[in-house]
């Protein structure tokens, strides 16, 4: 059976939850959990609500999926504590370093990846089920085709976003809103920037970033043959009543209820952007998957009803068994048992004679069968009645609230007396001395300049296309300078066997380090015999975060762009540790092609187009080499080349300057800054995060 995954972002919705059918709740507790804005739960808070979901057999899953500083790890370190003393089912985790800390301080409560993993494949689910991972929360934009691949091949439990928002952008890999105003959406801060207006060139009250709802109600029969686990429900922002609404009308489908066009409606009422989409599920990728939320009026009916679903109401969710045995000259005794074998037994008061009617075991069920304002629901009674005898209302009653009252205490308790170690920090690597070096991306070979060559960077990144379009460029690089393939960051498995082929074929150039951005890229990489490093796309975000990335196998990384400086010097450096700091910033990595969504046709890789907002900014959209998707980068470039003082004091391996849009000229223009004279431009530059960071 599948669970269903409703969210809980205050109690009231956690209520509305359970209330209406699901088997468990994702919530936040604290400052890390990507849904900051959401109320969210004190520790007391969370305490509570493990209890009132547990005896209802309900599971609760912690969110902890956002990226934490060096100097947060302690503090998420007492909230993990906190956690499992209240007896959470799982975590949820974004984060490589807090599934490092999670496995050392909590080591028997399971681990899920969170969607922010950006895990979209095969390889992706199998390198996060290496880590302790024992559930993946996969990517928003596979198919079903996808979905059912990894499925029949997976080691861990597979969970799947059925209904709610879409980000436009690969969850954690959205950097729009930390960029544009130091709201990370890593950090649980989104400003939710895809929802406003832009145009293509200019201005325009369009919007192409706005992706309606995901409705997927049709086919959960599908995702369950499929061996999907889990199917979450979006909303922690959300009210109540939409919580309501949706569990009850997904728990219905699940359990294999009709849906109605006026169910649909009811799903439309509580909350959509102009309706729904499957785009992502159905392979139906385009224009028509785009909406926004228009002011409508309010179904007051539905919400209504909502509300009474959970308020002040008891769902008699939980099956009990009753056991009684009521003889002459002994003390009644019941006892109740529960779905999960636990067993509560109660002695009452001595039968009586019966005088006028004597108790039967229809009377007997019929007395413990009102269970009424209970979690619980008499779904069998056996007893041993002797005839002649009675028993009062009362002490049947009274034993009845007895053994559902210590039911209820022990249910409440489970997971309570787990394995719970201390925090403990990770031992600090200082990285070099020396001034860092300088590695160079470049997008097109128009762009290795001669400059550039006899500049001689330590390292060339070059994507993996651009080894398989042509060579003739390579015969130019001086021996000092390493090429490096750039793998796509998203490779769905229906494009691997491809990948794998121009890694072959880049292999045979001579070429033997491959940088990578996702997780499930390390070992494609490193099965056709390549070193491998990390990209920015790891998202490294702490010291902890960097030893992970050591234990993958990873021999240099990148560190986040979201870091600011100081954070960067402090950061531990157990491998060569390079930073960007020359180039556009990405802002997202988009599944639908932004180039063929205004155009109609595939152009993305012979034409460019900007995106313009309401202030005039302006925001490039690239492929990402050989695909067809989009990325969208900033307008304003990052220029860090006029403090390679700081850098130097800050034990980096490299720096790295990236090419985009740059032309020759351009090219060589950033080149003499480096060698010197380098002036900050801040009509077209921008310091990124590196001294504002991000919230």
């Amino acid at each position: 059976m599948l669970e269903l995954l409703s969210p809980a972002g205050s109690m009231d919705a956690l209520r509305a939850a359970v209330q209406n059918g699901a088997n468990a709740v994702y919530l936040g507790s604290g400052q890390f959990n990507a849904r900051q804005n959401a109320k969210n739960f004190s520790v007391d808070e969370l305490a509570d609500a493990v209890r009132y979901c547990h005896v209802r057999g309900v599971a609760v899953h912690l969110t902890l999926n956002t990226l934490v500083t060096d100097r947060e790890l302690e503090a998420a370190g007492e909230t993990i504590a906190a956690a499992v003393r209240a007896g959470v089912d799982a975590f949820i985790v974004q984060d490589l370093g807090i599934v490092s800390l999670l496995r050392q301080m909590a080591p028997e409560v399971p681990i899920h990846a969170s969607t922010q993993m950006s895990i979209h494949s095969l390889e992706g689910v199998q390198q996060a089920a290496a880590l302790g991972v024992s559930r993946v929360v996969l990517a928003r934009e596979l198919s079903r085709a996808d979905i059912a691949y990894i499925c029949r091949n997976s080691p861990v439990e597979i969970e799947v976003f059925i209904h709610g928002a879409l980000c436009m952008c690969y969850s954690g890999q959205c950097y729009f809103s930390a960029v544009v105003g130091s709201r990370s959406g890593n950090r649980g801060q989104c400003a939710q920037p895809c929802r406003l207006p832009y145009g293509y060139g200019r201005f325009a009250e369009k919007y192409p970033l706005s992706l309606k709802d995901n409705c997927l109600i049709p086919w959960m029969r599908e995702l369950e043959e499929m061996g999907v686990a889990s199917v979450k429900i979006e909303g922690r922002m959300k009210r109540p009543e939409y919580v309501a609404v949706t569990t009850r009308l997904y728990r219905a489908a699940i359990d294999g209820q009709a849906i109605s066009a006026s169910d649909l409606a009811d799903l439309r009422d509580a909350f959509s952007r102009q309706g729904f989409t499957q785009g992502y599920y159905t392979g139906q990728i385009g224009p028509e998957m785009f909406g926004t939320r228009q002011k409508e009026k309010e179904n007051r009916a539905l919400m209504q009803a909502a509300r009474a679903s959970y308020e002040n109401t008891e769902n008699p969710l939980v099956p009990v068994r009753f056991y009684a045995v009521v003889s002459a000259g002994r003390n009644a005794m019941l006892a109740v048992q529960d779905d999960q074998g636990n067993i509560c037994k109660t002695e009452g008061p001595v039968p009586e004679a019966a005088l006028k009617r004597q108790l039967t075991q229809t009377d007997l069920a019929a007395r413990l069968e009102k269970t009424g304002g209970t979690p619980y629901r008499c779904i069998e009674t056996k007893s041993v009645v002797e005839p002649g005898l009675t028993l009062s209302a009362a002490a049947l009653n009274a034993m009845r609230r007895e053994v559902l009252t210590h039911l209820t205490a022990i249910r409440g308790r489970r997971g309570e007396n787990r394995e719970l170690n201390g925090f403990s920090t990770v031992k600090t690597v200082p990285g070099p001395a020396r001034p860092p070096r300088v590695t160079v991306g470049v997008l097109s070979p128009d762009q290795l300049t001669p400059k550039l060559i006899a500049l001689r960077p330590v390292r060339l990144y070059v994507p993996l296309t651009m080894l398989a379009d042509g060579t003739d460029w390579m015969q130019s690089i001086r021996p000092e300078t390493e090429i490096c393939a750039v793998m796509p960051r998203v490779v769905m498995d229906h494009e691997t066997e491809r990948v794998r082929k121009q890694l072959d074929a880049a292999y045979a150039l001579g070429v033997r380090r491959c940088l990578v951005g996702n997780l499930g890229h390390v070992s494609l990489a490193r099965s056709r015999g390549f070193q491998v490093s990390g990209d920015y796309g790891l998202n490294l975000f702490n010291s902890r975060a960097m030893n992970a990335a050591r234990g993958l196998g990873l021999d240099s990384v990148t560190a986040s762009f979201e870091l600011t400086l100081p954070r960067v010097r402090d950061l531990s450096k157990p491998l060569p540790t390079e930073l960007l700091a020359y180039g556009r910033l990405p802002l997202m990595l988009t599944e639908n092609c932004i180039i063929k969504n205004r155009t109609g046709h595939c152009a993305c890789h012979t034409a460019q187009t900007k995106l313009i907002d309401r202030r005039g900014e302006e925001f490039r959209v690239l492929p990402d080499p050989g695909t067809c998707r989009s990325v969208i980068y900033n307008g304003k470039k990052l220029y860090l080349l006029d403090k390679q003082t700081e850098l130097r004091g800050m034990g980096l391996w490299a720096i790295r300057l990236q090419f985009t849009t740059e032309n020759p000229l351009e090219v060589d223009s950033v080149l003499a800054g480096l060698r010197g004279g380098a002036v900050f431009d801040p009509g077209s530059c921008t310091r990124g995060l590196s001294y504002r960071g991000v919230e």
